[in-house]
């Protein structure tokens, strides 16, 4: 694996992207969370193939796989079990809930109660839950992927502050470019059904990526630059809220499996660069007078990485 990886990542590559047609940027991204030990959220409108994708992850990297739509009536036993009396042993007996599993899909998390969402933080965090005081420790690894539709979409709820922290990268898929739906519809019957895709590897296979990544040479230079973007957020006039500490180490870990999935063993500038947006943009809050003049995080993020000089590292 250390030898061919570059191999195999690309053999997953290949495989998702004969599924969800022209998304190669999101595909490599939402790789990138993964092997970074982190969590998606995949905000966009309903049929983009959101869903999709997560299927065919779970395919090829030899996930098991859960899956829960999240409506009003779902509720948080139901996602992280529950305990229930057996008579014949006279004990309490736990039913696991649907988070046991490698990979969680929680489809529209925004259409559901505040209180289900809220069961998910510490399993989001720790990779555990606790039913009637007993804790458990999930599988790994344990990865979520979340979609919601757009706020102001009918039957949603905002997603608090502290549940936004815990992914990881927020992406978008967006409509499709016309070539691409017309091999889309070309294709819908070959497609509708990732379960044919090819396992690319298993989840040993998948844990060791995960530590290559993490082993990947982050220089001090790279460490202050990001500490740097991550004070400019927190100084930024147009935002209340800049990144957190838990911001600054997921675009840490994320520059590094972004260096790895460009076949380099240390972080450049660049690598920060290309993810700092995904990482950030859903952690601030934009200021009154910024809402008022209708600038977007995005815009404001960019303007921070051209005002935050990066170090001169050259690969």
């Amino acid at each position: 694996m250390n030898e061919n990886y570059m191999d195999v990542i690309n053999s997953v590559r290949q495989e998702i992207n004969g599924v969800v047609i022209g998304k190669e940027q999101v595909v490599d991204k939402v790789l990138m969370a993964m092997l970074a030990g982190g969590h998606i959220l995949l905000e966009d409108i309903p049929g983009v193939g959101k869903t999709t994708m997560a299927l065919a992850f779970a395919s090829v990297l030899g996930l098991d796989f859960k899956r829960v739509q999240f409506t009003p009536d779902v509720l948080p036993s139901d996602i992280v079990g529950f305990g229930m009396y057996n008579a014949m042993s006279q004990e309490m007996e736990y039913k696991p809930g649907a988070v046991v599993c490698n990979l969680f899909l929680a489809d529209e998390i925004n259409r559901t109660s505040s209180k289900t969402q809220s069961a998910l933080l510490e399993v989001m965090e720790e990779g555990r839950v606790t039913v009637d005081g007993i804790t458990r420790i999930l599988p790994e690894p344990f990865i979520v992927i979340a979609t919601q539709n757009p706020n102001g979409s009918v039957g949603t709820h905002n997603l608090p502050e502290s549940q936004l922290d815990r992914f990881m990268i927020k992406l978008s898929m967006g409509y499709p470019e016309v070539e691409n739906e017309i091999q889309i519809l070309k294709n819908k019957n070959k497609h509708n059904v990732p379960e044919w895709l090819n396992a690319v590897m298993d989840i040993p296979d998948f844990i060791q990526l995960k530590e290559m990544a993490d082993a990947v040479f982050v220089h001090d230079a790279m460490y202050d630059y990001i500490a740097r973007l991550a004070r400019a957020t927190r100084e930024n006039k147009n935002l209340s809220l800049g990144l957190s500490p838990r911001g600054s180490i997921s675009l840490c870990a994320m520059a590094k499996a972004r260096a790895m999935l460009n076949g380099r063993k240390y972080v450049l500038p660049d690598d920060v660069m290309g993810i700092f947006t995904d990482v950030a943009a859903h952690r601030v809050i934009l200021s009154a007078s910024a809402r008022i003049e209708k600038k977007t995080p995005e815009e404001i993020l960019k303007k921070v990485l051209e005002m935050v000089k990066a170090p001169k590292i050259k690969a």
